[in-house]
Parts: C-alpha cells; sequence; structure tokens
C-alpha cells in the first residue's frame, strides 16, 4: 500500500473479516483504503451512503484500491439501533433507483427467495453437522416460498449489524462494507434489523419511522427471511471452523418459532 500513497506514509490493517482493509496517516491527514471494495461505492458515496470516496486507483495486476475519508466517529451500539436515523437511512437505501440501476448494470438480478433455499440446500449437502437441527427449517423455507412474494426488490446491504453502523461528530449516519449487497425483498434487511435489535412491540413504530406499516404479509416475509439467514449464518462459521459462533445461531434458530405467521 505504501507504494501507491508515496513516502511519509504510514499504513496500518484496519481490521474486518477480510483483511483488505487498512488505514493510512500522513501528519494529520488520515484516509481510508480497501482492496476490490464494492464496485458501486462512487454511488453510495455520492448519496451520503458511506464516507466521502476520494479516488480509486487501478494496480497492474487488476487490483482496485479505493480511498475515503477518515471517519471521525463511532460504530453505533446494539441498543441505538431503534434511532429514527437508523430507520430512515435504511429507507433511504431501500428507495434509491440510483443503487438498483447501478446493480443492473454490473450484471446483478433479484435474488428470489427459491434461490435462497437453493443455495441453503446445496450449502447443507457439503457440510451437514447440523442437518437433523436444520432440515426442520428448511423444509418450512421450501413449503413456504409462495407466501414470501414480494413486487419491491431493491438494494439490500445484507449485513446491518450494529458494527456496520457508522455515526460521525455531526451526527450523519453512515452504512459501511457493502460486499455482501444485492437486489432483494427489502425484508432481508428489515428481519435481521428487527429481530436483533427492536423488541417486537417496537416495530410498529420503528417501520413507521422506516416509511411503512407493520402488515401481516410482511411479518411473514421477515420471519421467512430470518429464518434463511439464521441458517446461513450457520453454515458461514461452520465454514471458517468456528464451531462456537456455529452453536450460537443453531440455538437462536431453535427458538425461532417457524408458524408464529404462518
Amino acid at each position: 500500500m505504501k507504494h501507491i500513497l508515496g513516502s511519509g506514509w504510514q499504513v496500518k490493517p484496519a481490521g474486518g473479516a477480510t483483511g483488505e482493509a487498512y488505514i493510512a496517516q500522513f501528519g494529520e491527514e488520515k484516509i481510508f483504503l480497501k482492496r476490490n471494495s464494492s464496485p458501486f461505492l462512487a454511488v453510495l458515496s455520492a448519496e451520503g451512503i458511506v464516507p466521502k470516496l476520494l479516488w480509486t486507483k487501478r494496480l497492474e495486476n487488476g487490483d482496485v484500491i479505493t480511498a475515503q475519508h477518515w471517519l471521525d466517529g463511532r460504530e453505533l451500539k446494539a441498543a441505538e439501533m431503534s434511532r429514527d436515523l437508523v430507520a430512515k437511512l435504511l429507507s433511504k437505501i431501500h428507495r434509491s433507483q440510483e443503487l438498483v440501476s447501478m446493480m443492473h448494470r454490473l450484471g446483478k438480478h433479484p435474488v428470489t427467495p427459491a434461490e435462497v433455499v437453493t443455495k441453503l440446500e446445496d450449502k447443507l449437502d457439503k457440510n451437514d453437522k447440523f442437518r437433523n437441527e436444520i432440515q426442520p427449517f428448511l423444509h418450512f423455507l421450501n413449503t413456504n416460498v409462495q407466501n414470501v412474494h414480494t413486487d419491491n426488490y431493491v438494494v439490500c446491504h445484507g449485513d446491518v449489524n450494529h458494527n456496520n453502523w457508522l455515526l460521525n461528530d455531526e451526527e450523519h449516519l453512515f452504512l459501511i462494507d457493502w460486499d455482501g449487497a444485492v437486489i432483494a425483498d427489502p425484508a432481508l434487511d428489515l428481519a435481521m434489523l428487527l429481530y436483533w435489535y427492536i423488541p417486537n412491540h417496537e416495530w410498529e413504530q420503528w417501520l413507521h419511522s422506516y416509511g411503512i406499516q407493520l402488515t401481516k404479509p410482511l411479518q411473514v416475509r421477515m420471519h421467512w427471511y430470518i429464518v434463511a439467514q439464521t441458517i446461513d449464518s450457520v453454515f458461514w462459521h461452520m465454514d471458517r471452523g468456528q464451531i462456537e459462533q456455529a452453536d450460537y445461531w443453531v440455538d437462536y434458530l431453535s427458538h425461532l418459532d417457524q408458524y408464529i405467521y404462518h
């Protein structure tokens, strides 16, 4: 990274799951660097969803390095996910036609519920350690595919964990780490956020801030997606040998009443 910036810059890893992010500093100037970040970062930056994009450089080996303005701020705490700021930013993202258009230009197509189930079944075939625990929930997903319908496909972040929400000193909120973005039912993002962070009795008010009503069809879709996401989390940790974390999500899955909105 140093040869890209020139002499005088100090570069260190920024952490994260991919190991492709860095912090570079020259005196008081500080920037965030990432290798092969989401190709629609420029649109996200232009809409104020991520910190400002400063420049992009393509290396001889084909890798692309992006530099963003360093954010003086902090990650949101789990208890802060109920704030109107979160609901309004997610609503802005889900209503952005610019993001959808960019994803289409990148060759992305909407991820359907049927595709979600097929991918999970393929993963179970390759790693069946928790087959007995997961199979009943895969059956639930399969038998309810027809109940999970929407004509409103949007760009979903795919990992709305509180650690991915950054608040700067001026109370401007950003959502970072877009590597897993997809075109999908907005219920994919809403399910994760509401089930993980918002007490059930506050869902209606939170969704009001987001801009929609809590309806029975939305409840059905969100419950379907939280089951699917939880199964996928089990496989994600299994693939990385993180058995304790996989056990956590298997236990979480067992507490999801699969027929609560059936």
